[in-house]
């Protein structure tokens, strides 16, 4: 591993550094945001998200003909990295800029890209994922919403169920996947979309967390019509266009800075416990030894990138160990809390009560640690894997 800069990586460094300095607000609120309401949170974002814009960094990794910076992968790290420093990661628009953004520009025609990356970048509309559904999640390919070819308008009838759409109860548009063809293996049946979430037929519903909050939707059509303009990409190839979605979720996902600062938890336990003693001091010593890890993980992934290589399993890897650290780190602050914990709410009690999505999210740790035991350790795919590939998928049983 190379923890150096090269000299082009320092340069583009300097020259992020240079603008947050100068352009940087204070802050952009977040979710967990203790003293400021969703709809300043939003506010604030999108003020940020249109001085992005105006001074060319709305996008590291877009060309510099459709509004990017023209940059690759490793200076989207270095970028994510120094916003994380000033507490600046977690856009909410993210499912647009981040995945939808450059699916278009990979698989869109010339028409909507003209129609929705600019409007996209300036946060005038806003996007949200529209692919999770109640039996489709770490295994995405089993969706069973269907878009059917109406023959005399030729627009896609869609009917079907969404869940844990990010955005969903604010989104202008969505990014959809849906089956078009059951009587073909799974991957190979599946067509991507664009929808304009005021289309009539689509019924936004609230998902409430433990947390009490509502961050996530469920999405439900009821012959909800499309027109083939909204298709990305070709009928039955939405697996391709969801691929290049889903890489790029991953890349634009910030580093463990970006998540958590052992910093602020240290300063938290010690105002909350006082004396801090053994037990907890190992329990936290055990948090930041976690964070080191993924920090020299993360080394490890940039400089594959830095030589042209692309990360194999380490994205795997790194899931699993971010989701055990946000739990430790919880549990933690709401030991250092004691009873204190259950009468207030708070920015660690939320965290402790949504740490168990982070085992779910993106691909359970169960499917995570399939794909580490494949991938790095060489051992057999689970029985019954080639068949779920050769099967159609309207002859697979489903629960």
């Amino acid at each position: 591993m190379d923890f150096r800069d090269s000299p082009n990586e320092a340069a583009f460094r300097k020259e992020a550094i240079a603008f947050l300095d100068a352009h940087a607000p204070e802050t952009i609120g977040s979710y967990w945001s203790d003293d400021l309401t969703q709809e300043q949170v939003f506010a604030l974002h999108k003020a940020w998200q249109k001085t992005l814009y105006d001074y060319g960094w709305a996008a590291v990794t877009w060309p510099k003909a459709l509004g990017g910076c023209g940059k690759g992968p490793i200076e989207a790290i270095i970028w994510n990295q120094e916003l994380a420093k000033r507490g600046l990661s977690g856009s909410l628009f993210m499912v647009g800029i981040g995945m939808a953004g450059p699916t278009l520009i990979a698989h869109g025609s010339e028409a909507q890209k003209r129609r929705y990356l600019e409007p996209m970048l300036r946060a005038e509309e806003v996007w949200c994922q529209l692919f999770s559904e109640p039996g489709a999640g770490s295994d995405l390919a089993g969706l069973a919403t269907r878009a059917v070819r109406d023959a005399a308008t030729g627009d896609w009838v869609v009917n079907g169920q969404k869940t844990w759409c990010s955005g969903a109860g604010y989104g202008d548009f969505g990014i959809l996947l849906a089956r078009t063809n059951p009587g073909v293996p799974k991957h190979r049946g599946i067509t991507y979309f664009v929808v304009d979430m005021k289309t009539p037929g689509i019924d936004v519903r609230p998902l409430v967390e433990m947390t009490g909050d509502a961050h996530f939707y469920e999405v439900f059509f009821s012959d909800v019509h499309l027109p083939d303009t909204a298709r990305v990409g070709e009928v039955d190839g939405g697996w391709s266009c969801a691929q290049t979605t889903l890489m790029n979720e991953r890349m634009n996902m910030g580093g463990v800075e970006a998540m958590l600062s052992f910093e602020a938890l240290r300063d938290f336990v010690k105002q909350q416990a006082g004396e801090v003693g053994p037990l907890l001091r190992e329990e936290l010593m055990g948090v930041y030894c976690q964070m080191r890890t993924l920090e020299l993980l993360n080394a490890r992934v940039v400089t594959k990138l830095g030589r042209g290589q692309m990360p194999a399993a380490e994205s795997s890897v790194m899931k699993l160990a971010i989701a055990r650290l946000m739990s430790a780190a919880s549990d933690v602050a709401m030991r250092a809390m004691g009873p204190a914990a259950l009468l207030r709410p708070g920015y660690w009690q939320n965290q402790f009560l949504f740490s168990p999505a982070w085992h779910i999210a993106g691909g359970t740790d169960e499917v995570q640690k399939n794909v580490c035991a494949e991938r790095v350790l060489g051992l057999p795919k689970e029985p019954g894997d080639s068949d779920h590939k050769t099967t159609n998928f309207e002859d697979l049983p489903r629960s």
